[in-house]
């Protein structure tokens, strides 16, 4: 793909802002890299990907990236044998627990996601190392102590040895006969030896070894005589912690290299995910949608939208390769004939690299090998050519390369010398464009231009229009008319007088008041078609909101007719029980009243009456199961929270909470969970009123938890019993409120809170899972928790 034409259609912009929707360094760089494909199957895949990420986002929310760091560095130098120091293994095991996150959620979801579930499962989760390094390695990023019961015993002998030292010098700057030889009562460590400041003067009287001296020689930091011997062993025992610590840091680094093929196959499986889930999100930020593809050369554009362009945007539709592979645009200068050029050339770069195109259903776009655009100022003063001969060179290299799948992008072909010679070479390399099968658009201001246009198989006009009145492009591409230059009605509107208008239009030859006239024609003739079909469409809306109608009623009646059948047939059946009761009270009587010799025939008359109500009654059931209550099966008009709906799509019913928004989407409680859809994607329930009234009680209560119940409960100054009261409260408030996943902040202290807690969260119903956090969010200080759903 030519890189001087993906920087001239600004798709490294459209990459960047992909970049910035990545989670992980790895994903931006990603990013960074995707080019545009030229293989049909290969962008089919790219676009696939970007539609999972997209439901998953409506549906579950953000995927779980936190703690996914990059580790290919650390990987590189512990498989070239270096040792790597903690805070690099503290990222691998937040990688590893990160990772971990990533792929139960993605394998966890229920819908049909093979491209997103595929990444997730090359993800390995190694369990024995995250383990061992949660357990030697600390949040802050040191080796815990107990990593090894060397180290642990190393560090209790330190302290013990601290303490010593620290009680022995406390008791010297407290002792009476000393501090007047202080410079002050303090404790300090010079060259990793606990020392007091002496005065300088006072030094014979203090014995001890100097180990510094201030900037004025006025005081001396001496280590008494009486903790030397307690310093040394101090100093020893501190030596082979260290040793220890770096045995440890060895072994650690040496296990994380025999993972070092399952890590970076781990890495770059989230990274790819990363990079699905900024392609998903883009398509959100810019309302995009999964366009259809081909390799026909065919490109259908339906209302697309720039996606630099900020603020209202003019949509365009435009088509190119079914009735004709060469659009001539024309119109007045800032009608948005180029915005055009590079909205067509935009689209299919952003489709070849997977990405969804801000435009409507039904959106299609061609698969190119190449694609060339001569747009803007090409004058180039480095190299001494002008406007013209710069377009020239550039389009000679087009000429040269283009062939029958290319897209070729010119905007005001031919401009930049003299009309005539510039409109018959502007014609020659559109005629030499369209023998070759190149798909082109163009755009000019040259009438001969739309004359060649108009009398061209497979060579069509367009138009930007402009509104004479208000002196303002509309930005409306007309495919079909060709523009007019409106110069006359330009100058008369802002007040250039008639006679010399009228003057002007005598200069124009025959011919081109003909071109003029045509053009004025087709324009009209265009609009009173646009005037038509809307017309016809307000008909047709009108027809099928009556047949609508038609439909509700009909159903009304047939649901009327199936209650007063239900009810029929029902009361008959009531009827058939009584009887049938009867019936045996009278066989009961019947049997008491007679002996053994009552007629046989009597017996058997009465059974087989009672039969025959049994058979009667049974026909009436079967006949009831015929009338079933019909669903109205349509999209609800009116929106109203509490309203029962049914979703299709994901076969589950639901509560409505809130909506419709600004893009048509309403919120529903469906379980648990709370989901967007859009309107025209759920179908109405009927529910009886009391039904009714239950559920707002129960929308209202989920719907009133989910705006009070905080991601985060902060527990720190709170007694064991209280906060585990609290919890307990929290996390079926949470619950109901639909959150994956909540933060329990109870502070590092002496621990017993968060063990408390620990305790209560082990066997607590609503948890699936909890877990210290993240360094950046709290360490040992806060513990994740993940929700049962």
């Amino acid at each position: 793909m030519n890189d001087r034409t993906i920087k001239k259609l600004e798709l490294d912009k459209i990459m960047a802002k992909l970049a910035q929707c990545c989670a992980t360094n790895y994903g931006k760089e990603l990013a960074a890299a995707v080019k545009p494909a030229e293989n049909l199957t290969l962008v089919k895949k790219r676009i696939t990907e970007t539609s999972e990420a997209r439901d998953i986002l409506r549906l579950k929310g953000a995927a779980p990236f936190g703690g996914i760091k990059d580790i290919r560095t650390a990987l590189q130098r512990c498989q070239k044998g270096a040792v790597l120091p903690a805070e690099d293994l503290l990222a691998v095991g937040d990688f590893l627990r990160g990772t971990k996150r990533l792929r139960e959620f993605c394998l966890a979801l229920e819908q049909d996601l093979p491209l997103i579930k595929d990444l997730a499962q090359q993800i390995v989760p190694i369990s024995t190392l995250a383990s061992i390094l949660a357990k030697s390695i600390t949040d802050e990023g040191e080796v815990a102590d107990r990593a090894s019961e060397r180290l642990y015993s190393l560090r209790q002998k330190a302290r013990t040895y601290q303490a010593r030292v620290k009680d022995k010098l406390n008791e010297i700057i407290r002792s009476p006969g000393t501090q007047k030889l202080l410079q002050d009562p303090i404790v300090t460590i010079r060259n990793g030896r606990y020392v007091v400041p002496v005065k300088q003067e006072y030094k014979p009287q203090f014995p001890g070894l100097v180990h510094d001296q201030s900037a004025s020689g006025a005081t001396l930091f001496v280590e008494p005589m009486s903790v030397v011997e307690i310093n040394n062993q101090l100093r020893q025992t501190e030596a082979a912690e260290q040793k220890e610590v770096e045995d440890i840091l060895r072994r650690l680094t040496e296990r994380v290299a025999t993972f070092a093929a399952e890590l970076n196959v781990s890495q770059e499986a989230a990274a790819c995910l990363d990079l699905i889930f900024a392609k998903g999100r883009l398509s959100e930020l810019m309302d995009g949608g999964a366009p259809g593809l081909n390799n026909q050369g065919k490109v259908h554009i339906i209302l697309g939208r720039h996606p630099l362009i900020e603020g209202k945007v003019v949509p365009v539709t435009i088509n190119l390769g079914f009735d004709f592979d060469t659009l001539v645009i024309t119109g007045p200068n800032t009608g948005g004939k180029t915005v055009t050029l590079k909205t067509v050339g935009l689209f299919v770069l952003m489709a070849q690299c997977g990405l969804h195109l801000p435009a409507q259903d039904g959106t299609e776009i061609s698969i190119f090998q190449n694609i060339f655009a001569d747009i803007g100022d090409e004058q180039s003063i480095e190299q001494s050519l002008s406007t013209f001969s710069s377009h020239m060179t550039n389009i000679i290299d087009i000429v040269g390369q283009a062939g029958g799948r290319s897209l070729v992008l010119l905007d005001e072909l031919g401009a930049g010398t003299d009309p005539t010679e510039g409109s018959a070479l502007a014609m020659s390399i559109l005629e030499y464009l369209h023998q070759r099968g190149v798909k082109t658009v163009a755009t000019t201001h040259y009438s001969e231009l739309k004359a060649y246009a108009y009398s061209t198989d497979g060579v069509e006009n367009a138009s930007v229009e402009f509104d004479v009145k208000t002196l303002r492009p509309t930005y409306r591409l007309m495919i079909g008319v060709p523009g007019g230059s409106n110069a006359f009605e330009i100058a008369s509107r802002l007040g250039l007088p008639e006679d010399l208008v009228g003057r002007a239009r005598q200069f124009l030859t025959g011919e081109e008041v003909k071109v003029a006239d045509l053009i004025q024609g087709l324009e009209e003739n265009q609009k009173a078609s646009a005037k038509e079909r809307q017309e016809a469409e307000s008909i047709r809306r009108h027809l099928a909101a009556a047949r609508s109608q038609l439909k509700e009623k009909e159903l009304e009646w047939d649901n009327q007719q199936t209650r007063i059948m239900r009810d029929a047939h029902d009361e008959a059946a009531q009827i058939i029980k009584e009887a049938n009761k009867e019936a045996d009270d009278m066989l009961k009587k019947i049997r008491e009243q007679f002996s053994r010799q009552m007629e046989q025939a009597n017996v058997e008359a009465a059974q087989k009456a009672r039969k025959g109500l049994a058979e009667r009654e049974r026909e009436l059931e079967e006949q009831k199961e015929k009338y079933r209550f019909k669903t109205p099966g349509k999209a609800p008009k009116q929106i109203s929270p509490g309203m029962e709906v049914h979703i299709p799509k994901l076969a589950q019913n639901g509560f409505i909470i809130e909506g419709p928004d600004n893009q048509d989407e309403v919120q529903i409680q469906a379980g648990i969970m709370k989901i967007k859809v859009k309107k025209s994607e759920i179908r109405l329930l009927e529910t009886s009123e009391q039904g009714q009234q239950n559920r707002d009680g129960v929308v209202k209560l989920v719907s009133d938890k989910s705006f009070h119940i905080a991601p985060e409960l902060d527990l720190r100054g709170l007694m064991a019993d209280e906060a585990k009261e609290r919890v307990d409260k929290y996390l079926d408030d949470a619950v109901l409120a639909g959150l994956n996943q909540v933060r329990l902040i109870h502070g590092k202290g002496t621990g017993a809170l968060r063990s408390a807690l620990k305790g209560l969260l082990k066997n607590h119903p609503q948890v699936a899972e909890f877990f210290l956090a993240d360094a950046r969010q709290g360490g040992s200080g806060a513990t994740e928790v993940k929700l049962n759903r």
